[in-house]
């Protein structure tokens, strides 16, 4: 069936660095338009970045020129590149499949926390 598995993240400085993984199966990856999200507390989930099987990228505005999303078709993975972290990065991040209907989806990972302490 199809799974997601996010990791690392973790508490950092705002400022600094975080890289996150997204291990998936039980999809073509390769022909599958990934994205990452996040969920603060008390908000609605977001979308942070997509990537689509050409590698072409698109980036929340928050995020633009910070976070970088990039994917591994060998590996089936997707990475989030998290540069410049400030305060308001703080959420719990998810990657899915990305298509107009991600806000009704019902399906997601454990997702991984990232704290960023200001």
């Amino acid at each position: 069936q199809v799974q997601f598995v996010e990791s690392g993240g973790g508490l950092v400085q705002a400022g600094g660095s975080l890289r996150l993984s997204c291990a998936a199966s039980g999809i073509t990856f390769r022909l599958t338009t990934m994205g990452w999200y996040r969920q603060a507390p008390g908000k609605q989930r977001e979308l942070v970045a997509s990537i689509d099987s050409s590698t072409q990228t698109n980036y929340a505005d928050s995020v633009k020129g910070r976070f970088t999303i990039s994917r591994d078709n060998a590996k089936n993975t997707v990475y989030l590149q998290m540069n410049s972290l400030k305060s308001e990065d703080t959420a719990v991040y998810y990657c899915n499949v990305y298509n107009s209907l991600w806000p009704y989806y019902t399906k997601w990972g454990q997702g991984t926390q990232v704290t960023v302490s200001s």
